[in-house]
């Protein structure tokens, strides 16, 4: 399969060499200069699970696409939520109307973003359990194993879905078909609507914020508040069982020492948030439904405070 990773971070670096590995024709694009400039130089460097690989994987900034038109069969999506509308704006010559696209972004709603791109059968929501990091510009550290699900967004979009899942599976990536793939992806965003703002606020890794007595409240409220939002969209979460999962992050043998992405895109990297793609969004999808979110809302407002405060870009 002809594959674009648009959006080649961390987490687009690790699905791009798996999926080169395993044979398909692969290419990277990302706006970040020094990223897409060392790995075409050099290769994409990997430690993948404790072996040093450099893999030749072709990357291109989003403005040059236009050689690639006709030629990509599937995009998959790892932007930032607020770059999105952007990058797709941006590789519209590779979006042809057989074009399959595969959005794996953190928060809520950007359906409605890729729908004014790609045709509604191609369009696909997936949820990954896999983690990434980048050490450098052209380098990835990937360790560990994870999975991801998927499921085609509008009816006639299942062949699409099962063919992606096959591709995915074959290079490793766990892939699997689901049959409510939206009640995923709202659990995992209660996860980061728990534990992104409220740690980027407090400067606190996710150990800390646990063991404070005001966390079970906090952690309750907002994902009441995400709970009722999704209800009105047929999406019935079971509340107590998130609210467990969330609490299992808290150890700090486990992922308790880590700094959600938020607080590192804010406070580590002096970057823009994706609040208002994950509480925000819950806000704005609660004035429709008139439904209350005032956690939520001050929470958003106090990460666009902090981006403020740090001047962040």
């Amino acid at each position: 399969m002809k594959i674009a990773i648009a959006g080649a971070g961390a987490m687009g670096s690790r699905f791009g060499l798996m999926l080169h590995r395993a044979g398909n024709e692969v290419i990277l694009i990302d706006k970040w200069a020094d990223h897409v400039n060392k790995i075409k130089e050099s290769g994409l460097k990997a430690n993948f699970n404790g072996e040093d690989v450099v893999e030749q994987i072709p990357a291109f900034f989003p403005s040059e696409m236009e050689g690639y038109a006709d030629t990509i069969d599937t995009v998959i999506l790892f932007t930032k939520a607020m770059q999105l509308d952007d990058m797709l704006q941006s590789i519209k010559p590779i979006l042809s109307k057989d074009t399959k696209v595969l959005c794996l972004l953190n928060g809520l709603g950007h359906e409605d973003t890729v729908k004014n791109y790609v045709a509604e059968d191609n369009i696909l929501l997936g949820n990954t359990m896999w983690t990434a990091g980048l050490t450098g510009p052209g380098e990835a550290k990937l360790f560990g194993s994870g999975e991801v699900e998927l499921q085609n967004v509008y009816e006639g979009g299942k062949e699409a879905a099962l063919e992606v899942v096959k591709v995915l599976s074959e290079a490793g990536l766990n892939a699997k078909y689901s049959e409510n793939v939206k009640y995923s992806i709202w659990r995992k965003a209660c996860v980061n609507g728990t534990l992104n703002g409220t740690c980027t606020v407090l400067d606190s890794n996710i150990a800390n914020f646990g063991a404070t007595k005001a966390t079970d409240k906090i952690i309750r409220t907002i994902i009441n508040e995400f709970a009722d939002v999704a209800e009105k969209e047929g999406i019935i979460l079971d509340r107590e069982e998130i609210v467990s999962h969330v609490k299992t992050t808290f150890d700090p043998n486990g992922v308790g020492k880590h700094y959600p992405s938020m607080h590192q895109d804010l406070i580590k990297n002096n970057r823009l948030t994706e609040i208002d793609y994950i509480n925000g969004a819950v806000c704005k999808k609660g004035a429709r439904y008139n439904v209350s979110t005032p956690y939520c809302q001050f929470l958003t407002l106090l990460v666009h405070a902090k981006e403020e405060i740090l001047i962040a870009q």
